[in-house]
């Protein structure tokens, strides 16, 4: 009863399975995952903050410029008297003293302009070009982030490829397994078996069940993750187009760690962008100099300009002490610059050696294809020769069993290992992809 219910379990998940199952490629993925991937939009976004810090930097190059509309009334005498003046009303009659001391209420409405020019800021200079790598290095780093999900797209993908290898792997040895569990059931009715190998028999195809189970469960969450980097309906099953297989390559021993690859880039630029950060704040000790004008129009009703009148002018400033803020300000920029230096070179570093271990890692690989290869081939003919005796009679079913066994772990370990193998040219790739 247990077993029959297991096969009834099994069939209608694989029928469910099959009714909604999407070939796709894997250029159809890396397509999808560059147009909707949310980890890439959000590298778009860090770009596009960067662009903002950069483009805020325009302040040291263009005018500021403002427009105010002001009302007031007063009865101050300096106000009333000024007030008067800015609109052109002002009469020999004002210069009465007991007007001058006691005036009436005045009304003065006046429309400002006011333009701010910067012309020398040093500092301003060197905090742009700073904002500038900062782009830069944030822009290198977006596209190192692309070449990263490019990488998860291969390894995903094969994995989906490994999970469908597997589940045909397993749905052959259920066929084998079935076979010689009829085989055992009419040489049990002949009498040639004992109750206890038709039992052995049972178990191995019992086994089987639960690793196809297993395995197709795996199809589920490979399909399930290729779903989220593409941000597509997770409910779709998805099955690769092509089937699992040794990726061709050129010699991987004389690849070597590029200094123009985009994350070591992007760290370069970043110490750059620290460098300037300091430049700007010993440049912040020099004096600054700056334009301004103002064109005004006053009258004592809203909205309106009878009298108006300009001022410009330029301003040289220069702070000469703020309390030791800025010598702490240089010391704090300095000591980030030296640090951002040791953490580039140790990131080269670090990235040399993770190479030197991926290249190993490929190689070992490499080695371990051909082996299990040997194995699988080995393994396939003694299932051949035992499976064929015991047709005969002349094989135990214990030894058939053994065999049959060793031949679905072979295979299951040769399509693991291609896999392996396969990524591990892919993460070389990676590592030294420019």
């Amino acid at each position: 009863m247990k077993y029959k219910l297991g096969w009834i379990l099994l069939f209608v998940f694989y029928s469910g399975l099959a009714q909604e199952v999407k070939s796709i490629t894997k250029d159809e993925v890396l397509t999808k995952v560059k147009e909707s991937n949310n980890t890439l939009k959000m590298a778009e976004q860090d770009v596009l903050v960067a662009k903002g810090d950069f483009n805020q930097t325009n302040a040291i190059l263009l005018p500021n410029i403002s427009v105010s509309h002001t009302g007031i009334a007063t009865t101050n005498p300096l106000m009333a008297f000024g007030s008067k003046l800015n609109q052109e009303i002002l009469t020999a009659a004002d210069f009465n003293p007991d007007v001058l001391n006691d005036p009436r209420q005045i009304e003065d409405f006046a429309t400002r302009v006011e333009v701010q020019q910067p012309l020398i800021n040093f500092d301003g200079i060197y905090q742009r070009k700073a904002a500038k790598a900062k782009l830069t290095a944030t822009e290198l780093q977006s596209g190192r982030t692309e070449d990263y999900l490019a990488l998860e797209v291969e390894k995903a993908y094969m994995q989906l490829q490994l999970a469908y290898k597997t589940v045909t792997v397993l749905e052959k040895a259920q066929e084998t397994a079935l076979e010689n569990k009829r085989i055992a059931d009419n040489s049990y009715k002949q009498g040639y078996l004992q109750k206890s190998d038709v039992l052995s028999v049972e178990v191995r195809v019992t086994e089987i069940d639960n690793q196809l189970q297993y395995a197709k469960s795996n199809i589920l969450n490979a399909s399930n993750y290729l779903s989220v980097l593409m941000n597509t309906d997770e409910n779709e099953i998805l099955k690769p187009s092509d089937s699992l297989a040794i990726t061709s390559y050129a010699n991987t021993t004389t690849v070597n760690l590029s200094e123009n690859r985009k994350d070591i880039l992007a760290m370069n630029s970043a110490t750059e962008a620290y460098r300037q950060m300091h430049k700007a704040d010993q440049m912040a000790f020099l004096p600054r100099l700056n334009a301004f004008g103002t064109y005004e129009l006053h009258d004592d009703e809203i909205f309106q300009g009878q009298a108006q009148g300009y001022l410009f002018g330029a301003e040289l400033k220069w702070n000469l002490f703020e309390g030791s803020k800025r010598f702490g300000k240089s010391q704090k920029s300095k000591a980030e610059y030296d640090k951002s230096k040791l953490q580039l070179e140790q990131y080269k570093s670090e990235s040399q050696l993770e190479l030197n271990k991926a290249k190993r890692g490929f190689k070992d690989a490499e080695n371990k294809l051909n082996l299990t290869k040997l194995a699988l081939e080995q393994s396939e003919e003694s299932l051949r020769i035992r499976t064929n005796r015991f047709k005969q009679g002349l094989e135990k079913t214990t030894d058939l069993l053994l065999a049959e066994t060793q031949y679905s772990q072979k295979q299951l370990e040769y399509y693991a290992t291609i896999f392996q193998h396969n990524y591990a040219l892919a993460y070389v790739q990676f590592l030294t992809k420019e």
